[in-house]
């Protein structure tokens, strides 16, 4: 295992700068997932890490030793691709060994390592196949495999679940959860999909325009976010955003609408021009004192529904009802805040005010 500490990354493609000074720790065995919007900079910052590209400014520190200047393959880091880059020619077992059988190693020592990877990895009854005669699954299970093989200080990958269907996916973030586990392995994974972050990550890093927006555990960046984009980035469905005014520090008021009571006090001044965001499943149908609206769509899940509300200002909320509900389109409906609320400042960059959370 090893760690990792980037110092001031910057990145620049001409005049345009797509980094712009990352700092980060990395822990000895920590599962790190960078995650952001297409173009964010997560997978030129992936690149800049493996040695594969190279900073306009700043340090790369492996176990506390700058690797600046360092080809990737001297490192000691192993790199699973969106592709699988496996080699169509060779068994999976070739493939596994070619790398181990570059650095020389002695035959029993890459047998060994080929035994305890296609072990772990649940890939022994396939060794003798090509690439062209697996699924998915497979071929992503054989790329992870052959960087299991290579035994690296770090393991990085690349979006490397994005071509496997919804099943699949599911099913391979499971076992590189545990894989992670059994390995104790530091990792860095990079992916568009929050879901993949929340479910994966000892902690999350969440790039926008090249900077860390924020950093810190699952749980804590889907309960204090630190900014709206945060807010909306964490969390599916998304977090609800409506332009409100604040009221006393109590209620809040959207439009002409009856006034909504915070679970708490707010640290807000009267008349304070605010956005109030809410999880769907913090809010809540009311007989009263609630904002009026109109069902749009009920998607029943089974063992819970989502429903789609339209306020009678034009803004539409989505709410998570627990176990199935008799609501249908076109029912009139009061929605009120039954969890936490959360209030972003309108100012550049929106960012958070505080929770409120149920007394």
């Amino acid at each position: 295992m090893s760690s990792l500490a980037l110092r001031g990354i910057v990145r620049e493609f001409g005049h345009l700068r797509v980094i712009h000074g990352v700092d980060l720790d990395v822990a000895e065995g920590e599962f790190v997932v960078f995650v952001g919007p297409s173009g964010c900079g997560k997978s030129t910052l992936l690149r800049i890490i493996a040695g594969l590209d190279q900073p306009n400014g700043g340090d790369v520190l492996i176990d506390g030793i700058r690797v600046n200047d360092r080809r990737a393959a001297e490192r000691g880091l192993a790199m699973v691709f969106q592709s699988y880059a496996l080699y169509p020619h060779m068994t999976v077992r070739q493939n596994l060994a070619f790398g181990l059988e570059n650095q020389r190693l002695a035959k029993a020592e890459i047998d060994r390592r080929i035994a305890e990877a296609a072990r772990m990895l649940q890939i022994e009854h396939l060794l003798a196949r090509k690439p062209g005669q697996l699924s998915g699954g497979q071929r992503q299970r054989v790329a992870i495999g052959r960087t299991v093989t290579r035994e690296p200080g770090i393991f990085l990958f690349d979006e490397p679940l994005s071509n496997l269907d919804a099943e699949l996916r599911v099913q391979m973030r499971v076992e590189l959860s545990a894989l992670h586990k059994r390995l104790k392995a530091t990792m860095i994974y990079v992916t568009h999909d929050q879901t993949e972050a929340m479910t994966m990550a000892d902690r999350i890093v969440v790039l926008r325009g090249g900077r860390v927006e924020q950093a810190g555990s699952p749980l804590h960046l889907y309960n204090h976010p630190a900014n709206r984009f945060v807010a909306g980035f964490i969390g599916s469905p998304r977090m609800n955003f409506l332009e409100a005014v604040a009221q006393g520090g109590s209620t809040i008021r959207v439009d002409d609408m009856p006034p909504v009571p915070l679970p708490a006090a707010a640290e807000t001044s009267d008349g304070e021009a605010v956005t109030l965001g809410v999880r769907p499943e913090h809010l809540g149908f009311v007989a009263e004192d609630g904002l009026p609206g109109t069902v749009d769509i009920v998607e029943h899940m089974g063992g819970e529904s989502y429903v789609y509300v339209t306020l009678a200002n034009g803004a539409r909320l989505t709410l998570r009802n627990p176990g199935q509900t008799a609501l249908h389109s076109g029912e009139p409906v009061r929605i009120g805040i039954s969890g936490a609320a959360h209030l972003f400042s309108r100012a550049e960059g929106e960012p958070a005010i505080a929770a409120r959370r149920p007394a």
